[in-house]
């Protein structure tokens, strides 16, 4: 009797856990953030002439018959189970922007953290298309992450200067993932967004 016992409080106590956070890739500390957001050109956005999407291709066959946004659900989420197609069929995720927790993953987005159309006039469009590419289905750096969707709607195109996560307390993750983002790929920043960023990074 006492073995039944356990075993349920056991299981109560796994449902109530907090579901794992998972992150992406090589974010770096505070002070290594900072040193890259020092070393980031400050100057006005290109135009958005010529933008498309499509001259980001995404999401491309990551493995077998994994593309990027499935890998990245895999990655981000806990427990998740995927089938033949490799499209998740069940498991959890928290969206860190908002602490939302999902079960379907049809309520989430993949978030390019720093966003195409902000990578465009921030120098990609002197790219090519297979930088872009790059860009786009980057799992090294982190550029990619499971969000609810709803949140990602509303980021849009914005940079931290005019958007931020409705989390406060996830500005310095957010912030950090940014500056690694542009550093990486060499974009500039404009001087309300490294304001914006300098005030985000000094919450950590």
């Amino acid at each position: 009797m006492k073995s039944v016992f356990i075993a349920s409080a056991f299981a109560a106590l796994v449902a109530a856990a907090p579901v794992e956070k998972r992150t992406p890739p090589n974010i770096p500390s505070t002070s290594s953030a900072n040193s890259l957001l020092a070393g980031l050109t400050v100057k006005a956005q290109g135009p958005q002439t010529g933008y498309s999407r499509d001259l980001f291709p995404h999401w491309i066959t990551i493995s077998g018959t994994c593309n990027t946004r499935e890998t990245v659900l895999k990655r981000d989420g806990t427990n998740v189970v995927t089938n033949s197609a490799c499209a998740s069929t069940s498991g959890t995720w928290a969206s860190p922007y908002d602490g939302a927790t999902w079960t379907a993953a049809s309520d989430l987005d993949i978030d390019h953290m720093v966003p195409l159309s902000n990578a465009w006039k921030s120098g990609a469009s002197a790219w090519t298309t297979a930088q872009r590419q790059a860009f786009a289905n980057d799992l090294t750096n982190p550029q990619l992450i499971a969000v609810t969707d709803s949140v990602n709607s509303a980021k849009g195109d914005k940079g931290p200067e005019d958007w931020k996560p409705p989390l406060a307390s996830y500005y310095c993750t957010y912030a950090k993932m940014w500056v690694k983002v542009k550093s990486v790929y060499s974009l500039s920043v404009t001087s309300a967004e490294k304001t914006a960023l300098t005030s985000m990074l000094a919450t950590c």
